[in-house]
């Protein structure tokens, strides 16, 4: 406004003051609500962190036994731990007698497909739970080219962090052309050399295998050894779903063990476990053979899934290899073949006979028929009037389906379970609630690792519950700050309530999310807020920065 100039007198009467006060041209009047917000920014001082979570049991992904404290997020990292009283924030939470832990870092992932989806790319079922990374490109299978989906992920959103894998048998459909059983020639294993060593560069942390599955299976130990040599220099790691969980364990874990000597990188056992009943037991001898390797300087780690059913396809679990491989026309026309199928039905029949029966494998997605979702194949057989044999190789024809196999014992799951090498992990993806009977796993394994199995049965302590779930998968990865809660970390939190966090979903219902997690930050951003999703997408794809190379 004009004013002309008041000179400074302290003893200038309040009339003369008026006076000159008169004689200035004075703007409009402001609302009153202006001048109230006006005064009271003035009057705020700045907060010091956007949250501040005060004293709660803090569980910092070490293993230690958890202690009463706060901690402060400001942007997307901790800034403050300790005794932060005083201090102030844009909110605060009063979380006594609630656990504090780092977000959940899910080792193994098939989400690769599901989370470039819209309301998938979220991650519900997973976020739901704790977890606020997840490892894609497992079992052989998924993205080759790193780049284009890390750019996609980062142009849509995501509910969560992403790491990735380079998926050995995809890799070897792109370098051979084709999924097919023979080896590869000299270019073609150099195709598949420069493929690897140009996904390292765009920022994947190593390779995995799937060795029961096409054309994964088809693979040499030494030409698994010439991909893991390149992957190596570049200071990743080798993940892999091993190429027998039953009868061929030990051998299976004995090439794991060696390929990573050969290919000189970290070696990671995917779902360590015995499979069928001959086999109950047997994970100690595999776990003997790990400690074995560990204790000579090797690194071997594995990570499991905390329940005794496995998932995977109907045709990995009772169909030989030769015939799943090739084309889906290439399959069918074998199971049309009158002159193999007398083989072929030979093999299923004892797969079943193996498993303990065709009522230990239940029927999760079948596209053809969506009314044998939840169904056994038992309960099949007697519903379609066909043998398990013909009913298996019916689905085949016509596509196949996945399947859960109750192949495993409690008594090894808590063996393994205790193991201080061994990490969580899901095998499961991004789901949402359809006619499909998925394996739980995918909305309820971290919440069952920790408030089934440590908060209510104590097999294990649920500080080592929780370093498996986050510190010990982001050391196996070499991820520098993520995984603990640090000062300097990436603020991956999660705020849970110990008597209410629990796993809810089960075979028969499966689509059912956690409970007991009143507050989840992915970066820094509330993902679950007092116990609701608040649909945030703030993950990002980490990218490997080479390391070391070696061991």
């Amino acid at each position: 406004m004009k004013c002309m100039k008041i000179p400074f007198a302290p003893a200038a009467s309040a009339l003369a003051l008026a006076s000159l006060l008169s004689s200035c041209q004075s703007p409009p009047a402001q609302p009153a609500s202006a001048l109230v917000a006006e005064q009271e920014k003035e009057a705020s001082p700045p907060v010091d962190y956007d949250f501040l979570i005060l004293g709660a049991t803090i569980h910092d992904g070490s293993g230690k036994p958890g202690k009463v404290g706060d901690l402060a997020i400001k942007q997307d990292k901790i800034v403050a731990m300790g005794n932060l009283s005083g201090k102030s924030a844009t909110t605060v939470i009063q979380a006594k007698g609630m656990i504090l832990s780092p977000g959940f870092i899910d080792l193994h992932n098939h989400g690769d497909s599901p989370i470039l989806l819209k309301g998938l790319n979220e991650n519900l079922s997973y976020v739901t739970q704790g977890c606020t990374t997840i490892i894609t490109g497992n079992c052989g299978g998924g993205k080759v080219d790193v780049a284009p989906f890390f750019r996609k992920l980062e142009k849509q959103g995501v509910g969560v962090n992403v790491v990735h894998l380079i998926p050995a048998g995809s890799l070897r459909q792109r370098g051979m052309g084709a999924d097919v059983n023979r080896p590869p020639s000299a270019d073609e294993m150099q195709r598949m050399r420069d493929l690897a060593a140009k996904a390292m560069r765009e920022g994947a942390f190593g390779m995995s295998t799937g060795l029961i599955y096409t054309p994964g299976v088809f693979a040499t130990t030494d030409e698994i050894i010439e991909i893991a040599k390149v992957v190596g220099q570049h200071g990743g790691i080798y993940a892999s779903h091993i190429r027998g969980e039953g009868d061929h364990l030990l051998e299976a874990v004995a090439e794991a063990i060696y390929i990573g000597k050969m290919g000189k990188l970290p070696v990671h056992i995917s779902h360590f476990k015995a499979s069928t009943p001959p086999n109950w037991g047997k994970v100690k001898h595999s776990s003997a053979m790990v400690e074995e390797a560990r204790k000579n300087g090797r690194r071997v780690t594995a990570d499991q899934y905390p329940y005794r059913a496995s998932s995977t396809s109907l045709g990995a679990l009772v169909m030989p290899a030769w015939v799943r491989a090739g084309t889906n026309a290439e399959v069918r026309a074998r199971l049309l073949d009158q002159k193999l199928l007398p083989k072929i039905r030979t093999k299923i029949a004892q797969s079943y006979e193996d498993r303990g029966g065709a009522d230990k494998i239940l029927i999760a997605r079948y596209r053809k028929n969506e009314a044998w979702n939840g169904l056994t194949v038992a309960q099949v057989s007697k519903l379609a009037g066909k043998s398990p044999v013909e009913v298996s190789i019916e689905i085949q024809r016509e596509g196949g389906a996945s399947a859960v196999a109750f192949s495993m014992s409690d008594e090894d799951v808590a063996y393994v379970m205790k193991k201080p090498w061994v990490a969580t992990a899901s095998d499961g993806s991004s789901k949402r609630k359809d006619s499909s009977r998925p394996h739980p796993r995918s909305y309820g394994t971290f919440s069952r690792k920790i408030g089934r199995f440590a908060l209510r049965e104590k097999v294990i302590s649920v500080e080592q519950a929780i370093r498996s779930s986050s510190g010990l998968p982001a050391d196996i990865l070499g991820l520098e700050k993520r995984g603990y809660l640090r000062v300097g970390a990436y603020a991956d939190v999660a705020l849970l309530d110990p008597a209410d966090f629990l796993d809810k979903a089960t075979f028969t219902d499966p689509h059912q999310f956690s409970t007991g997690l009143l507050w989840l930050w992915v970066n820094g951003e509330p993902t679950i807020q007092e116990s609701q999703p608040t649909h945030a997408l703030a993950g990002r794809p980490i990218r490997h920065v080479e390391t070391a190379k070696g061991q």
